[in-house]
C-alpha cells in the first residue's frame, strides 16, 4: 500500500487495519504514526497533531494559555468578533493606569462602544437582537431558540422585509416561528405576553415572514402540548405516559383530524389523571390549557366514546 492510499485511509476515518482487520489503533505522536496494536502494521506516517502546542494540567493553566475567544454566535450584532476594552483600570500586567491614561483609556472605551455599530443595519440588528434575546429569556428558551431566531431575523434583514415594519414585532414573529421549527410549545399569547406586544401584530408579522421567507412550518401535536400542561399541573409521570397512549389511539383512529391540538391533548390528560386516580377538574385543565371547559367535555366524551373507556367519576 502506498503513502498516498494510507493517507486516504486516515482522512476519510477507516476504523480498522487493512492488514488483519483489527479496531484496535493507535495514535503515536511521539514518532508521529497510526499503529494496529494487534498485528503492529503501520498504516501512516508523520502525521499531524492538530492540538495545541501547550500543556495544561488543570484547569487555571488551561484557561491562561488558551488564545482562542468565544465561539460565534449570531445572537450579537456582530457575531462575537469584536473587541471590548476592560473597564478595569489595568494594563495587560495588571499593573494599574495611571492619572495621566485614565482620561485617554475612557475616550478609547467610548470610540469602542461607538464604532461596534456603525451603520443602519447594525443598530437595527443590536436592538433587535436584544428584543429576541428578552422574550426568550422571559420564556425561559434553550439556547437553540435564541440562535434559530437570530437567524431568521437576520435573513428578513437581508431580503430587505424590516423596512416599514415594527422591529419588536418582527423578532416576537422570529421567536414563534424558531419554537415551531425546533419542536417547542409555546402560543402566541404566550410570546405576546412575553414582548409586551398585541396578539394581532405578531400573527400578522409570522404570517408575513412565512409567506416571503418560505419557511415550512411544522403543525403542532398535541402530543407535545401533554408534557407541558404535567409540568403546570404538577402531575405524576405515569399520567404522562397514559395521556400520550390516548393520543396515539386517537390518532390511529383519525380522532385528532380537524380538532385544535390544545383541546385534545387537555382532554386525554383529564382522562389520564381520573385513570391514575390524580384527578384534575376540567377547569384547571382549561385554564392552563388556555381552551373552554366546553371544548375538554366535547373531546372527553369523543374520546371516551370511541376508545371504549369505563370511567368512574
Amino acid at each position: 500500500m502506498s503513502k498516498e492510499e494510507r493517507s486516504k485511509i486516515d482522512v476519510i476515518g477507516v476504523q480498522k487495519c487493512p492488514e488483519c482487520g483489527s479496531s484496535r489503533l493507535m495514535r503515536d505522536y511521539e514518532t508521529a504514526e497510526i499503529v494496529c496494536m494487534a498485528c503492529g502494521y503501520v498504516m501512516d506516517t508523520k502525521i499531524a497533531d492538530q492540538g495545541p502546542e501547550w500543556r495544561a494540567f488543570d484547569e487555571e493553566q488551561r484557561e491562561k494559555r488558551a488564545r482562542a475567544g468565544a465561539p460565534l454566535t449570531f445572537t450579537i450584532h456582530d457575531k462575537g468578533l469584536s473587541t471590548m476594552i476592560d473597564w478595569h483600570d489595568k494594563d495587560i500586567y495588571g499593573k494599574k493606569i495611571t492619572s495621566d491614561q485614565r482620561a485617554q483609556i475612557y475616550r478609547l472605551r467610548k470610540w469602542q462602544r461607538r464604532i461596534r455599530v456603525s451603520d443602519a443595519t447594525e443598530r437595527n440588528l443590536a436592538f433587535a437582537l436584544s428584543e429576541i434575546t428578552k422574550i426568550a429569556n422571559n420564556l425561559s428558551l434553550p439556547k437553540n431558540i435564541f440562535e434559530t431566531a437570530s437567524v431568521i431575523y437576520r435573513r428578513a434583514v437581508k431580503e430587505r422585509l424590516i423596512r416599514g415594519r415594527s422591529i419588536q414585532g418582527i423578532s416576537a414573529a422570529a421567536v414563534y416561528i424558531a419554537c415551531r421549527q425546533c419542536g417547542i410549545v409555546r402560543t402566541l399569547d404566550e410570546i405576546a405576553s412575553a414582548s409586551n406586544l398585541n396578539r394581532k401584530e405578531i400573527g400578522r408579522s409570522y404570517r408575513f415572514l412565512v409567506k416571503e421567507l418560505g419557511f415550512f412550518i411544522p403543525p403542532t401535536k398535541p402530543t407535545q402540548y401533554v408534557s407541558k400542561f404535567s409540568n403546570q399541573l404538577t402531575m405524576q409521570g405515569k399520567v404522562e405516559e397514559i395521556a400520550s397512549k390516548i393520543l396515539k389511539a386517537a390518532r390511529e383512529l383519525k380522532l385528532t383530524s380537524g380538532r385544535g391540538p390544545t383541546g385534545i391533548a387537555a382532554a386525554a390528560s383529564y382522562i389520564a389523571s381520573v385513570l391514575v386516580g390524580e384527578r384534575k377538574t376540567q377547569r384547571e385543565i382549561a385554564e392552563i390549557a388556555q381552551v373552554t371547559e366546553v371544548t375538554i367535555r366535547n373531546r372527553y366524551k369523543e374520546l371516551v366514546d370511541h376508545l371504549l373507556f369505563i370511567m368512574s367519576l
